[in-house]
């Protein structure tokens, strides 16, 4: 038996590592990461229903999102070529994060100062522009995270970064959408309610870049200078290939990268529309912040530790086939919900297990990819690769979600995403057949960082 002196050792040390510097930022950098998804997302999806927008609209916005699908194709040079004065000044990752920073700064402003009424497509460039600058910055995170963190903090700084990240995500979402129902009961116009709303989002901004200014650049990553333009292209291509020939020359690797698309695909069909969903059965954007965004976030961090547990306690592929079961089910429940309409109590339980179901699934799915990424010398670019085909399911998949709620009515549509989940058991089905998951060691999410 462990005697009680050393327990509670063991307790204190568990405890005090999130009070290291370099894991309270990236507790800062989580929230700075978590921030800008709802400003392009489900805050604007708000602003566009409001808006008068078509619910098929609304849907292909969805698109804008593209940034995050294809960002491992820039990946590489994040990786291999410095950024001009900044980079000199703060280091190769600082002065990446500096420079995405600010430009998020920019271009959360600059939507803001868009009327989706009369210029929509004005709207879309800055909803693209946020979600790039937005893209590069979590690139650089993730790899400013691993390089930073050693083995004993890794544990800590994800768990830290996750909760981080939900937080952001709630400022944005109900913290925002708080504020400008604030902006519009003191009289001012909705349209230039919604402007300040996304400048006061673009300050908030502000936390990410301090704690990128106070933060230690990682050791070890001093580089020769760039003799030229041919040098730039030769460490561009150098890294892109290492990195991708590594992961395709595994076995099953097709199998492997459309299961990592399709996994979350059926929670992201369903997720593109809860917004107008829950505007569209009668209820108001202020109902809205404090469920789905502020209930909603109670039971996210819940599913969050619920994952963990679940993915300790069982082998990986068991825990994937949970979490996809989980996330089917809760699609089922906004059926339901479909047919209560308007009842208040109803949406508290259908957010509580969407939320909840859908945080377990996130936390299984997120070890899975860690776990992916076994060559720490490409572990930035194969997780970009791996998380931006991820986003495809919320991105390109779901952007015709609109058109289906449309033709088939709210009830049937919800239906249809949860079958959407059928493809990726398949895949999960003949992966474990293959032994892929024993090529992993059956990894736990415990086990991974």
């Amino acid at each position: 038996m462990t005697p009680p002196a050393a327990s509670r050792s063991s307790f204190a040390e568990a405890f005090t590592v999130y009070l290291r510097p370099r894991v309270l930022i990236v507790l800062l950098l989580g929230f700075a990461s978590g921030l800008p998804l709802a400003l392009s997302g489900s805050t604007l999806a708000v602003w566009l229903t409001e808006s008068d927008i078509s619910v098929a609209t609304i849907g292909l916005f969805s698109l804008v999102g593209l940034p995050y699908t294809i960002k491992f194709l820039w990946a590489p040079i994040v990786d291999a070529v410095d950024v001009p004065f900044l980079s000199q000044r703060f280091g190769r990752r600082r002065g990446w994060l500096i420079f995405s920073q600010i430009l998020l700064i920019a271009a959360i402003v600059a939507l803001g100062l868009c009327d989706p009424v009369t210029n929509l497509s004005l709207v879309v460039f800055g909803a693209v522009m946020l979600a790039a600058a937005s893209a590069t910055q979590d690139i650089v995170i993730d790899a400013f995270r691993v390089e930073s963190l050693d083995t004993r903090e890794q544990a800590a700084g994800m768990a830290g970064y996750v909760a981080a990240y939900r937080v952001g995500m709630l400022v944005a979402g109900a913290g925002i959408l708080a504020l400008v129902a604030w902006f519009e009961y003191t009289g001012q116009p909705k349209g230039l309610a919604w402007t300040w709303g996304y400048v006061v989002a673009a300050g908030l901004m502000g936390i990410g870049l301090v704690a990128t200014v106070l933060a230690r650049e990682p050791e070890g990553l001093e580089r020769p200078p760039v003799k030229d333009a041919a040098d730039v292209v030769n460490r561009v291509v150098t890294t892109a290939y290492g990195a991708f020939a590594d992961f395709l020359s595994r076995p099953s690797a097709v199998a492997i990268l459309l299961f990592v698309l399709l996994f979350k695909f059926c929670d992201a069909f369903a997720g593109v529309l809860t917004a107008p969903f829950v505007l569209k059965i009668g209820f108001d954007k202020e109902t809205y912040a404090a469920i789905v965004k502020g209930v909603g976030f109670a039971a996210a961090m819940l599913g969050g530790f619920a994952g963990g547990m679940i993915a300790r306690a069982l082998p990986l592929s068991t825990s994937l086939w949970i979490g996809g079961l989980l996330q089917m089910v809760s699609n089922l429940v906004f059926s339901w919900q479909a047919l209560m309409g308007a009842n208040v109590a109803a949406l508290t339980f259908t957010i509580v297990v969407e939320n909840f179901t859908g945080a377990i699934g996130t936390v299984i799915f997120v070890a899975y990819l860690s776990a992916l990424c076994g060559d720490r010398a490409h572990t930035a670019t194969q997780y970009a690769l791996l998380t931006a085909l991820a986003a495809v399911g919320r991105t390109v998949l779901a952007s015709g979600g609109g058109f289906v709620a449309e033709a088939s009515g709210w009830f049937l549509f919800f239906i249809i995403t949860a079958a959407s989940a059928i493809p990726s058991f398949v895949l999960l089905w003949w992966l474990q057949m293959r032994g892929h998951f024993d090529q992993l060691g059956q990894k736990s999410p415990g086990q991974v960082f």
